[in-house]
């Protein structure tokens, strides 16, 4: 059993029935917790039950889903599982759809829990101590930043805190500090290597990365291959994913071997307890099929979740515990492939922007980072639907066959005609953080 790349052997190389017994036993000691909050007693009661309950891990089926609606009517601190007074700091989702939700953190949620979740991550990675990284991702209200701050120190890593932005001032500290790692959105990797050559700097033999974790959104293989060959040799992206209701970007990620399978493993199953449901019917899905992440935080204590419905949609492996790392108990699952409540019905069709990029990713000749869908209406049944891309600068075709070539491979991807507009580079907005690539256009 491979433990070499295992910061915390003793969990990550348990089988199943092993880690489901520490869900179990923290499942009980959660709803002994959540028992002393009226608001949480009133919360499960909707569904005749109580926080007790959870003493029987087969209660938790019954526990009554969360999601913003929930919260949001209990502003402006939802179901804290301890006093304001306690609680160290505060982190929100965006608040794009409405007000930000907020959700608290105390002195153990932060340094102790996230911490140590983050740096199983790293060390998964093969980062050590005294490694370089240059830190990309959001800060503020923002877990993400905040997360891989308190990871990277937890694990003894030399740690440039950037954030996103300043991409002149990152291409140089890239080079010059000869850095390791990064964490950064995957838009914002490939403005990067942009800006580089811009600069005449070339990442591949200037750079010094070996890893990158990328998160924020899901990309599709063909992007991330790209962005490894505009690398040293040897340089990996791992996929990450977590959600500010889960604690931060802690519930999967990619080792050596899932990231060649374009899968990652719910490596913190003994803090963070994964459903992958039916968005239907809500039953478990099985190996190889399509289900939604539902997460229960089992040790945050300032803002616990249980059964929170994330929206994100991810395929089980067809074998998702026999990966070669070691890691039998933790599930692996491919990348996101979309939200259940981002999907796309045009024309009777189901569309998930996820497809879209695989073929742009797929294009050569295509600005990888810079496309967007319009739509006439932004409900999940628009009437009218296209695509817009931009063409490199060193493309030497035609743009207009170049973008009826994408207009064919999303007629056969999709079963639906799709048309195409290409512009220049640079066209196109451009993102540092999460992209917002579906938008209306009347």
């Amino acid at each position: 059993m491979a433990t070499a790349t295992m910061l915390h052997p003793d969990i990550e190389q348990l089988d199943r029935d092993d880690l489901r017994a520490i869900q179990h036993r923290k499942l009980a000691a959660l709803g002994a917790r959540l028992a002393q909050s009226p608001e949480w007693v009133a919360h499960f009661a909707t569904a005749g039950i109580h926080p007790r309950d959870l003493a029987d891990p087969q209660a938790l089926a019954g526990v009554p889903f969360l999601d913003k609606a929930t919260l949001r009517a209990r502003y402006p601190f939802p179901l804290l599982g301890e006093p304001v007074s306690k609680v160290t700091r505060f982190c929100a989702t965006s608040g794009t759809t409405g007000l930000p939700v907020l959700f608290g953190y105390t002195d153990h949620d932060l340094n102790e829990l996230l911490a140590k979740q983050v740096a199983r991550q790293l060390y998964c990675h093969g980062l050590r101590a005294g490694d370089r990284g240059y830190n990309g991702f959001g800060f503020g209200l923002w877990v993400g930043g905040l997360a891989y701050d308190l990871g990277m120190a937890k694990l003894g890593m030399v740690n440039f805190p950037v954030g996103p932005g300043r991409s002149e001032l990152v291409v140089e500290w890239l080079r010059d500090m000869a850095l390791d790692f990064a964490s950064v959105s995957p838009v914002f990797l490939a403005t990067l290597v942009r800006v580089a050559r811009e600069k005449g700097i070339d990442p591949r033999t200037d750079w010094t990365l070996r890893h990158a974790v990328i998160g924020g959104q899901s990309v599709s293989r063909a992007f991330r291959d790209e962005l490894e060959a505009e690398m040293p040799a040897g340089f990996k992206t791992y996929n990450t994913y977590g959600t500010t209701e889960a604690g931060g970007p802690v519930v999967a990620v990619a080792c050596e071997h899932s990231h060649d399978r374009d899968e990652m493993h719910l490596i913190n199953e003994d803090t963070v307890l994964t459903e992958i449901l039916d968005p239907d019917t809500f039953r478990p899905v099985g190996p190889g099929e399509v289900g939604e992440i539902v997460v229960t935080t089992l040790d945050k204590q300032a803002s616990p979740v249980v059964r929170w419905r994330t929206r994100d949609l991810v395929r089980v492996s067809d074998r998702p515990y026999d990966c070669a790392c070691g890691r039998q108990g933790m599930m692996t699952i491919g990348r996101i492939i979309g939200r259940s409540d981002d999907m796309l019905k045009v024309r009777g069709v189901i569309v998930y922007p996820s497809q879209i990029e695989d073929v742009i990713a797929a294009t050569k000749g295509t600005v990888k980072e810079a496309w967007q869908i319009y739509v006439d209406s932004l409900d999940q049944a628009p009437g009218r639907m296209s695509v817009a891309v931009e063409y490199e600068r060193s493309y030497n075709g035609v743009p207009d066959d170049l973008a009826a070539s994408i207009g064919r491979d999303l007629t056969s991807r999709l079963g639906l005609k799709v048309p195409v507009e290409c512009h220049p580079e640079g066209t196109l907005p451009r993102y540092e953080a999460k992209a917002q690539r579906v938008q209306l256009r009347t």
